[in-house]
């Protein structure tokens, strides 16, 4: 699959080719090119929820195997395949559609409970990646803002927010604007 780019958050357009965004208030957009979840919690929902969950099922375009998605800094740079570079940029929060996809009573509730929400990712050198191509970080940030830490600011634990500043200039400008006024 081909990943690039999609442009501004309204477009429709998705940082995977063939891919379409079909809520573009609150999803897409550059800093919402590419979503990716862990294969090892995917694992986690099946023993949870008694059923097979393939890779996707949760809207995601990149199931990785082997990588803290949770633990990931907030600008931290992953290397897809042999030229695709992509930078974690937020979780994801789970919505009503997401909770309708799996048809599971409490599903929003449970997901933030368990605080593995996946990460979306911006593309900074687009490419062609394969399913089986290796993901190596090739640069982490010296913040110590991650995915699990932003989930858990931005849903159950408000007081959190002001130590996502600490993520300075990697942090998406809408983050932090909701952070500031949150704060103020």
């Amino acid at each position: 699959m081909e990943i690039r780019d999609p442009g501004p958050k309204g477009s429709g357009a998705s940082g995977v080719a063939g891919d379409a965004v079909c809520d573009m208030r609150h999803h897409g957009g550059t800093d919402q090119a590419v979503y990716a979840y862990a294969r090892e919690d995917l694992d986690h929902w099946e023993g949870d929820l008694g059923r097979p969950l393939a890779g996707g099922v949760f809207g995601e375009n990149l199931t990785t195997r082997g990588l803290d998605v949770t633990g990931a800094g907030i600008g931290e740079r992953w290397q897809v395949g042999d030229r695709c570079v992509l930078q974690v940029r937020s979780p994801r929060i789970p919505c009503g559609t997401f909770a309708g996809w799996l048809a599971n009573r409490g599903w929003e509730r449970r997901f933030t409970l368990h605080g593995a929400p996946g990460a979306y990712l911006s593309v900074v050198v687009p490419g062609a990646v394969r399913a089986g191509d290796p993901i190596s970080i090739v640069w982490r940030p010296s913040h110590d803002v991650t995915i699990g830490l932003m989930f858990r600011a931005l849903t159950i634990e408000k007081a959190l927010l002001p130590r996502l500043l600490a993520a300075g200039g990697d942090l998406p400008d809408d983050t932090r604007d909701y952070v500031l006024r949150r704060t103020a």
